[in-house]
């Protein structure tokens, strides 16, 4: 069940972030508004998350996973570039992730 709170923080951290290229600036009010709503709500979920996983582990993923679906939006939505070593950065950072992973079924 933690592992659904931690996936519900990483999609609306998502949103939020979103919300913020959407928001042009806070000059559109909302996607404005929105940036705040989605981001607690992805707090309320990280926190409940990190009752059973541990910080190091829960965080690399919502960060990990967070940059890569951003990159993936960022090029698919709005059209920014993805160069070779944007994608080989990014295998990096999901490798880590799945490295921290794994590392916490051997302690």
């Amino acid at each position: 069940m933690s592992y659904l709170y931690l996936a519900a923080a990483i999609i609306f951290e998502i949103c939020g972030t979103t919300c913020m290229k959407l928001s042009e600036g806070f000059t559109k009010a909302l996607p404005s508004i929105l940036i705040f709503v989605f981001y607690g709500i992805s707090f309320v979920s990280f926190t409940i998350a990190l009752k059973k996983i541990d910080v190091s582990v829960a965080y690399a993923i919502w960060a990990g996973l967070g940059v890569a679906l951003i990159s993936l939006i960022g090029f698919m939505g709005f059209h920014e570039p993805m160069p070779l070593v944007r994608i080989m950065s990014l295998a990096l950072i999901i490798i880590g992730v799945v490295g921290l992973h794994l590392s916490t079924s051997i302690h």
